[in-house]
């Protein structure tokens, strides 16, 4: 294993990183197929509890190689390493440089993946993101175009859509066993906290600046990078800085489901509002919820925000409303359908127990999330979640969290925000657009094509 002496991420502006920054991979790369004894060389990129679990996962097929790994603590990356047999480094950027590299696996947090999938996809590398695909709607836009420019093959991490029971459930809605729907209720996933965490001195092998990399640095806490046993998850996902709450942590796999069972993956919803209290944002400190850890996975703090509604076209509704985390209940004229992680189920139970005899809607089948990327990256085909799919169940996330906070801004709810799921752009409310993208700090900015 090889550690390599990281570099300066300020030493050259990465907004000017709009040409490709190296040349691409050579072996799977090339014009034409490769070869089925072809090795496809892959690295990570974060390897905190989904990057490793990537890692190991990957390691285990015979036709691929673990080469590198990186991450901003280099106590992760080498642990990591050294359990798959790859070097490891700092900066990630340095795996782009590397021409034998053909792939890589992006599983740091979100506020990180727009720039990296961008960077991967000009460096000649296919891409696996983990959800949420991106931090905002234009990061994702931009990230689509990024993948298809340079014609690269991106599997979003949404799992459940290889799930059986999940392509089951989607076949039944899809086919029309519950009759015309009239309404669809999802989970009432939480919007992010605002950071009040207390400093805490660093770790030598973390390099905080970078960890922040476009995001105006917080305080480290441990808190936040999952860096003690206590905390597995770290809270930066509950972070508004660097995640968007449980909405974008557990919700890009139950809108999944509702954006499949609907037709909408290259769409979305017509508008969105939100009902009850206007939201108001928390500040999660130790001693806010000193009996929760801070990764805001608990029913009981479900009524701390206003419910969010939205409306498809055909007059669909979709509330956020019970507990059906990573799923969701569609109603019709005939009853209704629960499709959920690993689950389906019907009232009357008859709808979901009779199989579908040549349905008229055929849905894309992958039996396996990891092994559809790496067969796709052999036929150089699109895979059951790929960026267009990924931005769109992503950016039905953000519109949720868009439109509680816009109540917090006017101290009002019930206002129905106008979507232009072809522009990406609201019709009737600036606050809206004004939320569609954030602010990021040299140099990390994004580039503009």
């Amino acid at each position: 294993m090889t550690h390599s002496t990281r570099r300066s991420f300020l030493k050259a502006s990465i907004a000017a990183a709009a040409a490709p920054m190296i040349v691409p991979s050579g072996v799977l790369a090339r014009p034409g197929n490769p070869g089925a004894n072809d090795r496809i060389v892959l690295a990570g990129i974060g390897v905190g509890v989904m990057g490793s679990s990537h890692m190991r996962a990957f390691s285990g097929f015979d036709d691929v190689r673990i080469a590198a790994v990186a991450d901003a603590d280099m106590r992760k990356a080498n642990d990591v390493a050294e359990g798959v047999g790859a070097d490891a480094y700092q900066d990630y950027r340095e795996i782009l440089d590397r021409q034998d590299i053909d792939a890589v696996i992006i599983s740091t947090p979100h506020h990180w993946h727009a720039l990296q999938t961008i960077h991967a996809a000009q460096a000649g590398k296919d891409i696996y993101c983990e959800k949420c695909f991106s931090h905002t709607v234009r990061e994702g836009r931009l990230m689509v175009e990024a993948v298809e420019k340079h014609g690269r093959v991106l599997q979003t991490g949404t799992q459940q859509r290889s799930g059986a029971r999940e392509y089951e459930g989607c076949m039944l809605v899809r086919n029309g066993r519950a009759g015309e729907l009239t309404r669809v209720v999802a989970h009432h996933y939480l919007s992010p906290w605002l950071n009040g965490l207390p400093e805490e001195p660093v770790p030598p092998e973390l390099d905080w600046d970078m960890w922040c990399g476009p995001v105006q640095p917080h305080p480290y806490n441990h808190m936040l990078t999952a860096d003690t046993d206590e905390f597995t998850y770290g809270a930066w996902y509950s972070t508004r800085a660097f995640g968007g709450g449980e909405m974008t942590c557990f919700g890009p796999h139950g809108l999944d489901i509702v954006q499949r069972a609907l037709g909408a993956d290259d769409s979305g919803p017509e508008e969105v509002w939100t009902e009850g209290d206007p939201f108001v944002s928390e500040v999660y400190r130790p001693d806010t919820y000193p009996d929760e850890p801070c990764t805001q996975c608990h029913t009981d703090l479900k009524g701390l925000y206003p419910k969010v509604f939205m409306r498809y076209p055909g007059g669909v509704t979709v509330e956020f409303g019970e507990d059906i985390n990573s799923g969701a209940r569609f109603i019709g004229e005939h009853g209704s359908i629960t499709v959920r992680r690993d689950h389906v189920s019907s009232e009357p139970e008859e709808l979901a127990e009779e199989p579908l005899e040549e349905p008229e809607v055929e849905l894309y089948r992958s039996e396996d999330h990891r092994r559809n990327w790496l067969d796709c990256i052999r036929d150089r085909s699109k895979p059951v979640a790929d960026a267009e799919t990924g931005h769109r169940a992503a950016t039905v996330c953000h519109l949720a969290n868009i439109a509680r906070w816009v109540s917090e801004v006017t101290g009002e709810t019930g206002e129905h925000l106008q979507w232009d799921a072809q522009a990406e752009r609201f019709t009737n409310s600036e606050w809206g657009n004004y939320f569609l993208d954030r602010p990021r700090r040299a140099p990390y900015q994004l580039p503009e094509i």
